[in-house]
């Protein structure tokens, strides 16, 4: 008998048409982050990414390719200004919008339950800080999301052949970020648990695993042919107590926080429903994929947002949970819900995008005292880091240029720029044609790999350094000038060091000593 309603409720699934709301609510997400694309000015991440591309491989010290391969492709074809850069990231933000919605219509889910799974996207401040940039956090909960609904199609139609799919997206998604792994764990348990382990016998799911270990294959063989260099990353990143580190329930609090604190009933409500309601059970595997994800990251001590791919999962569920509770009684509270989603939505996108000017958003968050996303140990200045890393890199490189060019000619033709950080190696490189600088060097991260082309460090501009231990390696240690503006972070508040005669011998020599992971 409960097999017969399942079948049944599986049939008026797949007839429900999507509203066009759900459409309204995605073009909105789109057009949101495509206005405010040149707001402020590119992140971080995103000048190294840039130049990441200018070096195609299937692997880097800190990340995977794909998100690299995105920049490539924007960059030929629509080019690196800020809103080209932003364009498919915001793309993806949008789909995840439309993607929610289809979950919940995969579990049952009518017009209503669609429209707020899709609802509950957009004031979501991780979701509305990592999708205004061009990195991999921009895709992953998309590429999350559709793994889900994989599994889901594979369950509702007794259909192995969605668990292919399921493992080639696994496989682009470890070629995106290494973390989908856990959501792979956490359905493969939760899979185990239940009756639907019968859709692991078939040969489909197997021959998934094949394709995404095929996909992965490339990037893991540059792992190992260069030392497994993400685990020297991640070991020194701990040693460094760079990241915040939270005790389980601090950590849990944090999730209630970066997720917005109006959506908490509507996840834990998902949670809740797929764990304990006997219309879901066949879903229950998403709930074990959520605990799973939550549990491993808590244990790991890992940053806060790392869970938050998995959300839309209990997004889509507490939806349809929370329009059968309300289909004959109670319907006042549907609309009550959706209108606290809009006003804290609308509360939060000046805190969470670059809406306002910087000094109005500072009035803005004090008035209101929304606090701002915080999982790194920073010194940020007065914006968060989110928008503090938009700031001040123009001005760093035209005042590199201006040492640069204060050099004798003779000097100049074989001067380096030497960069303590990627961040700022990237910014010289993608600022410095406009001044005719050369590329930087840098050991920071991928850049050590790139090593220090031909250059002897006989002459060398040095960027992030206080100057003390410059002056232990070079025969003399000038400063040419301070870089250093209002918003930017305050640890990008440094000074040009002309630096001649490196003592150490010639630089190529003694770069692989240099290496610096973190």
């Amino acid at each position: 008998m409960a097999t017969a309603v399942e079948n049944q409720q599986t049939d008026r699934v797949s007839r429900a048409a999507t509203p066009a709301a759900v459409f309204v609510l995605a073009a909105g997400k789109l057009l949101l982050h495509l206005l405010t694309a040149s707001r402020y000015g590119l992140f971080r991440d995103e000048y190294y990414y840039v130049t990441c591309s200018e070096h195609l491989a299937w692997g880097y010290v800190d990340h995977p390719p794909i998100a690299v391969f995105i920049a490539w492709l924007e960059r030929h074809l629509l080019g690196s200004s800020p809103l080209a850069l932003r364009f498919l990231p915001a793309m993806a933000g949008a789909a995840l919008v439309w993607m929610a919605a289809q979950v919940a219509r995969e579990m049952g889910g009518g017009r209503f339950a669609q429209i707020v799974a899709a609802l509950a996207i957009i004031p979501v401040p991780i979701y509305l800080i990592l999708q205004q940039w061009l990195t991999m956090n921009a895709f992953e909960p998309l590429l999350w999301l559709v793994c889900a609904w994989c599994v889901l199609r594979a369950i509702n139609g007794n259909e192995p052949r969605y668990l292919f799919w399921f493992g080639v997206l696994v496989g682009v998604g470890l070629e995106t970020k290494y973390s989908i792994v856990f959501l792979t764990a956490g359905l493969l348990v939760g899979l185990l648990l239940g009756r639907e382990r019968r859709l692991l016998k078939s040969g489909w799911p197997w021959l998934g695993a094949l394709v995404a270990a095929i996909i992965a294959l490339p990037n893991f063989l540059w792992q190992l042919t260069h030392d497994f260099a993400f685990l020297q990353l991640m070991r020194n990143v701990r040693m460094e107590d760079r990241d915040i580190v939270r005790a389980p329930l601090a950590f849990i609090g944090d999730q209630i926080s970066i997720m917005n604190p109006v959506l908490f009933p509507l996840w834990l409500g998902g949670l809740l429903w797929l764990l304990f309601s006997v219309n879901c059970r066949r879903y229950r595997a998403m709930a074990w994929a959520f605990l799973f994800v939550l549990i491993a990251f808590i244990v790991l001590k890992g940053k806060n947002y790392y869970v938050t791919p998995v959300y839309p999962i209990v997004f889509a569920a507490g939806a349809v949970g929370f329009e059968q509770l309300t289909r004959i009684s109670a319907r006042w509270l549907r609309t009550a819900y959706v209108a606290a989603v809009a006003v804290a939505g609308l509360l939060y996108l000046p805190v969470y995008v670059p809406i306002l000017s910087p000094e109005n958003y500072l009035k803005y968050q004090a008035t209101t005292h929304i606090p701002p996303v915080m999982f790194e140990k920073q010194q940020n200045g007065p914006l968060p880091q989110y928008f503090a890393d938009e700031f001040g890199w123009p001005e760093m490189v035209e005042k590199v240029a201006a040492a640069y060019n204060s050099l004798p000619e003779n000097e100049r033709a074989h001067a380096a720029i030497f960069c303590n950080s990627w961040g700022e190696a990237a910014a010289v490189d993608f600022y410095g044609p406009k001044y005719g600088l050369p590329k930087a060097i840098s050991n920071h991260n991928s850049y050590w790999y790139w090593g220090p082309r031909d250059y002897t460090g006989d002459v060398m501009l040095v960027l992030g350094s206080n100057g003390r231990g410059d002056r232990e390696h070079f025969r003399s240690v000038e400063p040419a000038g301070k870089v250093g503006t209002e918003y930017s972070r305050r640890d990008e508040h440094f000074t040009i060091w002309i630096c001649k005669g490196l003592l150490l011998g010639n630089l190529k020599d003694v770069w692989p000593r240099l290496k610096k992971f973190s």
